[in-house]
């Protein structure tokens, strides 16, 4: 099975985790061993042609064809946890293993299926960076340095932020948990729209609850707005009537909570007849006064506007930007705000974990209960 980790990769152009599952696919009798003639059977097809990547990554895991569901992931993230030198580290807590799977699961489905009916589709996959990012973590040994997905520092702060508004740990996040996100940078109006699932059908059973998979997408979502995901997510939250078009009264609706949190702060307040114009002059709409989807996508500024509208601590934020933020920002062009979000996070949250060992006399995380993150 070893030597044959590197036909997948240098033959099939897999990555060398998907060897099991090919192997176990052309030994259908599992007797241990596969002939040169099943083997080319597989990788050609039907046809005789061989069968590109993507097509032949889609119907490894799949019945007949049909389109991958999250289920058919689990056998994959078993594979790189179980191989991969960057994740070793977890073999020796399971329970953590099973939650960076679920989370990267979690994180391709809402980038790469756009359709959202949580089966992934050929044509999404070619659409996606997907199998460019799971040939990236067979060639790298820090599962960091690949951002796409499979990072876990990034699964990281997903996780230790959920944890920290899921003060029961039960986990399940109600709109009053959700409300902290951020040190309170949401207004109750975009927090009810998030709990009416008008944006996403949640995944959760509980009534009034978020659960683990739900917050995944959530914050994602805040996080990089301006992402295709994220615009779709926001717009529907702001879109009150549903009929796909943004009219200043709905952005009204939702900027007026913002105006009386800028007044209670002692901030000076902004009139919205000014942010309109503001919002305007940044969308470019094809249509005056009314703003579609299809206006906010083509726009870099989207993750802006809606922080306008319902993220007080982002608009203030970026009103008095940084300089030295602004030359990181262009000096790492490929970053998306995720990725720098993720970033500053992890640091902060490695800074905390490392003055709660010292104040604890331990060096040792691993020793702490299990009942904590990490």
């Amino acid at each position: 099975m070893l030597e044959f980790k590197s036909v997948a990769k240098d033959i099939c152009k897999l990555p060398s985790f998907f060897s099991t599952i090919l192997f176990r696919r052309i030994d259908v009798n599992g007797v241990g061993i596969i002939t040169r003639y099943s083997f080319l059977q597989t990788l050609t097809g039907k046809n005789g042609k061989t069968i590109c990547c993507h097509n032949f990554f889609l119907d490894l895991n799949s019945v007949l064809g049909l389109p991958y569901l999250q289920e058919d992931f689990r056998p994959i993230l078993r594979e790189i946890l179980s191989t991969h030198p960057g994740l070793e580290f977890l073999q020796s807590t399971p329970e953590f293993q099973e939650r960076y799977a679920e989370t990267v699961i979690y994180r391709i489905f809402h980038y790469v299926n756009r359709s959202g009916t949580s089966r992934l589709t050929l044509k999404e996959l070619k659409r996606s960076n997907l199998v460019a990012a799971m040939l990236q973590v067979d060639d790298e040994e820090d599962i960091n340095k690949v951002l796409r997905y499979f990072s876990y520092e990034h699964f990281y702060v997903i996780y230790c932020k959920f944890w920290e508004l899921d003060t029961d740990h039960d986990f399940l996040i109600d709109k009053e948990n959700l409300i902290r996100y951020g040190n309170h940078a949401l207004t109750y109006r975009i927090v009810d729209r998030v709990f009416s699932q008008v944006a996403r059908k949640f995944r959760s059973k509980i009534e009034g609850k978020m659960g683990y998979e739900d917050f995944v997408y959530f914050i994602l979502s805040e996080e990089d707005k301006s992402s295709e995901p994220g615009i779709e997510f926001w717009f529907n939250c702001i879109d009150l009537d549903g009929n796909g078009v943004l009219t200043s009264n709905e952005m009204q609706f939702f900027y007026e909570e913002q105006l009386h949190r800028m007044e209670c702060m002692a901030q000076e307040p902004v009139l919205f007849e000014d942010i309109l114009c503001q919002i305007i002059d940044m969308i470019g709409p094809e249509t005056d006064g009314l703003v579609t989807l299809r206006d906010m996508k083509r726009t870099k500024l989207a993750g802006h506007v809606f922080n306008i509208l319902f993220n007080l601590n982002k608009f203030i934020a970026f009103e008095s930007r940084d300089p030295f933020l602004i030359r990181q920002e262009r000096e790492n062009p490929t970053l998306t705000e995720w990725d720098r979000f993720a970033h500053r996070e992890y640091i902060r949250l490695s800074m905390e974990d490392d003055a709660e060992d010292v104040s604890n006399g331990s060096g040792d995380v691993w020793d702490e209960s299990l009942e904590a993150p990490f």
